[in-house]
């Protein structure tokens, strides 16, 4: 290789994924080292090892490297974050506690709400007060302030949020009391909700400043060790992060606003299928990421996945909106659909088969892991149907145990009165049809059919559950990229440079000066482009788009609108009525039309990101037929002897009809029955329904 090269490291709550490209002729090289819990950092730093031994590669050649992690996200899910506070408005200590006062379930009388991130001993009030508007109707009693502050420090506060109702329309009470922290607690961490979260909606701007100042020492001490941990090995090359929003920033940034890291590695799978629909010539994508604890999926239209302006973060129920903690970052719209490979199966109290959300993870693993775990999971069901081979997991780096997988699967089978073959496909369709069914509602709320769309499967476990899920969603075709099984690692080398701004503006279309509007996008453009800048991307090649969040007066939610250039009510208002009819079908007739806020995003393309991928293929040329295998398929109801091919050695010009299973280190992609299969020029292999 050549040099710079880029490195991507994606830790997740299994496998950590590294990927070394060059970006000179898309050569990838690639490995999977188990995740080490205890510290993530540690199986990355052994997987770079093995990574570059593999590659033949000096660590001085990598330019630049990339990285995603669940770490930040497991700190609010597990709650071991920073011991944190939050300082609000005289009155407004139990925002957190009221939350929205709606029930995510109706009818649970016990129902299980978010806990907040800051108890109540630790939630102080300062008093000042500004209008909507952000008129300042109280000063500041600043001396109030450092005497809650005070408390805060003496009960081992170590990161603080400052949280001001209406700091939206005027941070100046925020900014004066963070100068005056600074100042008198010169070691606190101090996270501003004007700086994190300037939007309206108290209650979500509170959660995510809690939730930046929660993480924010611990995303410090974690990047700066990582940044030691990877110069120590030799690598020179500068550490960007991947955002939840699909775009990358350097590492200051993150660890100014770690919040906005929490949806980092599934963002980048999504970019992923993006990029490799978009080579594979598909403008329309369902970007289907599997990993060992969860499924995500990710809808990608015109070649670009969508991207909304918020989520929920550590739900109490995994696949209940509203019941976790809402945080305001733009992000990838990513929908949870389902369990991982290592998610754990049990009979449930009504002797019905249930499958997670609880995964083995990485220590102890599945049971075929043989390290001690003794719950059948997902990954377990796959392996004893055929869809795995026992002799090639991760290209047979790692060993498996068959045996004790079936041993686990029998006995669960047996309190359910089924044979081991019948629960082990039991397990492999109930999360199939659980992903099937999430996603196909998931995809009406948005407006759109899935038959409209290709499935790209990426992740260690998708392209194995690929071909059932598309045909319980009606999906003809299915797509599996090479190096699928580190697809998120791929798309974060593939990333660009990305910032995303808002401003509240909360003002009727009819009667409003624009110019004012016209500031607010220039002051964003400016801070945007600033950022932008600072991680070397191409500006050159930068792009700006003009956003806003609309409503109709009267309505209780809004609608995120791209702005034309031509900033007049007529061209604003078009926008807003075509965007609202395609995803409602109609406009109320006479309705007046209202912003809510402005929005900035500036994307650019990275030095040192792919434009194309190459993988080599291992051990020189052979064929592509491996040999025969007894893998089951619902369709035919028993195990049939199924070709399995090396992916490496598949040639542009291969028709094959299913079933057929293809094996790469990384990942097995399993198609059934009624399938024809080829191989695109870009090294994709297209699975076509057409039986």
């Amino acid at each position: 290789m050549v040099a710079p090269l880029s490195l991507g490291i994606d830790i997740g709550g299994t496998f950590t994924d590294l990927v070394i490209l060059d970006p000179s002729d898309g050569r990838a090289v690639i490995w999977k080292e188990s995740t080490t819990p205890d510290d993530p950092s540690r199986g990355a730093m052994l997987g770079l090892e093995r990574l570059l031994e593999k590659g033949g590669i000096a660590p001085a050649s990598i330019g630049r490297v990339v990285h995603a992690t669940t770490l930040f996200t497991n700190a609010l899910i597990e709650r071991k974050g920073a011991a944190t506070g939050l300082l609000t408005t005289a009155g407004f200590a139990d925002v957190l506690e009221i939350g929205r006062e709606r029930k995510y379930e109706l009818y649970d009388l016990f129902l299980e709400m978010p806990k907040p991130l800051v108890p109540r001993p630790w939630r102080r009030e300062a008093i000042e007060r500004l209008a909507p508007n952000g008129k300042v109707e109280t000063p500041l009693d600043t001396k109030a302030m450092l005497h809650e502050v005070e408390f805060l420090a003496q009960q081992g506060i170590t990161s603080l949020a400052i949280c001001f109702l209406h700091a939206y329309a005027n941070p100046a009470h925020e900014q004066l009391a963070a100068e005056l922290i600074a100042r008198h607690f010169p070691g606190m961490s101090v996270t501003l909700s004007s700086d994190i979260a300037p939007e309206i909606r108290e209650y979500p701007r509170c959660v995510t400043a809690v939730a930046n100042a929660y993480v924010r020492p611990i995303a410090e001490t974690y990047l700066d060790n990582l940044e030691t941990a990877l110069k120590k090995a030799g690598v020179p090359g500068g550490l960007f992060l991947m955002l939840s929003n699909g775009g990358l920033t350097h590492v200051a940034e993150a660890k100014r606003a770690p919040v906005q890291l929490l949806e980092s590695g599934p963002a980048a799978g999504a970019l992923a299928g993006a990029w490799f629909g978009r080579h594979a010539g598909l403008d329309r994508v369902l970007a289907f990421d599997m990993g060992g604890t969860t499924a995500k999926l990710a809808l990608v239209d015109d070649g670009e996945p969508l991207v909304g302006w918020g989520f929920e973060a550590a739900r109490t129920k995994r696949f209940l909106r509203g019941s976790g903690l809402p945080i305001q970052i733009a992000t990838v719209e990513l929908i949870e659909i389902g369990a991982g490979g290592g998610s754990i199966a049990r009979r449930s109290e009504l002797g019905t088969l249930h499958v997670g959300p609880e995964s083995a993870g990485a220590e102890p693993g599945p049971v075929c892991y043989a390290r001690g775990g003794k719950e059948p999971t997902v990954t377990d069901s796959d392996l004893s149907l055929g869809y795995l081979n026992a002799d090639f997991f991760l290209g047979g780096a790692m060993r498996i145990d068959q045996a004790k997988a079936e041993q686990a699967l029998g006995q669960l089978s047996a309190t359910m009165g089924l044979d081991a073959l019948r629960g082990a496909f039991g397990i492999h369709d109930v999360v199939n049809e659980n992903m099937a069914g999430a996603a196909r509602v998931a995809i009406a709320e948005r407006g759109r059919v899935p038959q409209d769309y290709a499935l790209l499967a990426t992740g260690g476990a998708a392209p194995v559950h690929a071909w059932h899920v598309a045909r319980k969603l009606g999906v003809k075709h299915v797509v599996c990229p090479p190096g699928a099984g580190a697809g998120s690692t791929i798309g974060m080398l593939m990333a660009p440079a990305r910032i995303d701004r808002v401003a509240s503006f909360n003002m009727p279309l009819i009667g409003t000066d624009l110019a004012l509007a016209t500031d607010i996008f220039a002051r964003l453009e400016a801070d945007g482009v600033k950022l932008i800048q600072e991680t070397g991307a191409e500006m050159g090649l930068a792009r700006i788009r003009r956003l806003a969040d609309m409503r109709y007066i009267g309505q209780g939610f809004e609608i995120t609108v791209t702005l034309p250039q031509s900033l007049d009510q007529q061209n604003i208002l078009a926008a807003f009525e075509s965007a609202y009819r395609g995803l409602f079908g109609r406009t109320p007739p006479g309705a007046a039309a209202q912003f809510v806020a402005l929005r900035v995003s500036v994307v650019a393309p990275m030095p040192g990101a792919g434009g194309k991928l190459r993988l080599d293929k291992p051990g020189g040329s052979h064929a592509a037929l491996k040999g025969y295998r007894e893998v089951f398929f619902a369709d035919s109801g028993e195990r049939v002897p199924t070709p399995v091919y090396d992916r490496y050695a598949l040639e542009v010009g291969t028709d094959i009809m299913g079933p057929a299973v293809f094996e790469e280190n990384e990942s097995t992609f399993v198609v059934g029955p009624g399938a024809r299969i080829s191989l695109l020029p870009e090294g994709s292999i297209l699975a076509e329904y057409v039986a």
